[in-house]
């Protein structure tokens, strides 16, 4: 057995390749303190007056080593549940989009939201996207993780965030980022896989 020419790490280690750049940018972005999350949070004000990078930072910047260890550990459990299900460039297409799609909703629907951090939102991204791409193949596994994914993101809408959750992240909860984050993540997903059957039909 070996590497197949062109690639230097084995097939089970580039499954991890996104998770482990999100903790390395993770980890160098909390190094800087917070001097960093000031000059990388979403901030509606500074992205008006142009500094519209912080669309993206904002998502891999945290409160706090304690917000950073619980999103890290929260991508960890979804990227081992569901990080099969895509290569990595349709990933780097569900995040982008995820990303592109909480900022919007932040923007246009939450006017009085003024800053956020945190990369929970893409996170519900991700699973939602790896239940519509495990939903032909491995569909009990799939029907599961919908419902846990339905009842966490009703009774976000219902009653607030999970019990605890604020106090171990250290700030406030932005529930809407974690619906925004599935709509982007879910539609993404099924558009692919529609266009994917769509050529295989041809």
């Amino acid at each position: 057995m070996g590497l197949r020419k062109g690639h230097l790490l084995p097939p089970a280690a580039r499954v991890w390749l996104l998770p482990a750049g999100l903790t390395a940018v993770g980890v160098g972005l909390q190094a800087g303190g917070s001097g960093t999350r000031l000059a990388t949070q979403f901030d509606r004000e500074m992205i008006a007056s142009g500094e519209v990078y912080r669309l993206l930072t904002g998502h891999v910047v945290h409160f706090g080593w304690a917000h950073f260890v619980l999103n890290l550990l929260g991508l960890l459990l979804v990227w081992y549940l569901v990080g099969k299900a895509f290569r990595l460039w349709q990933w780097l297409l569900i995040v982008a989009v995820s990303i592109a799609v909480i900022d919007f909703g932040f923007w246009t629907l939450l006017p009085a939201l003024h800053w956020y951090v945190g990369l929970s939102g893409v996170l519900h991204g991700i699973f939602a996207a790896g239940i519509v791409g495990f939903w032909p193949t491995r569909r009990t596994e799939a029907m599961v993780f919908a419902f846990v994914l339905i009842a966490k993101l009703v009774y976000e809408a219902l009653a607030g965030p999970l019990p605890g959750s604020a106090s171990a992240a250290g700030a406030a909860v932005i529930t809407e980022a974690h619906l925004f984050g599935a709509v982007g993540g879910g539609v993404t997903a099924l558009l692919m896989s529609f266009v994917t059957q769509k050529m295989l039909n041809k």
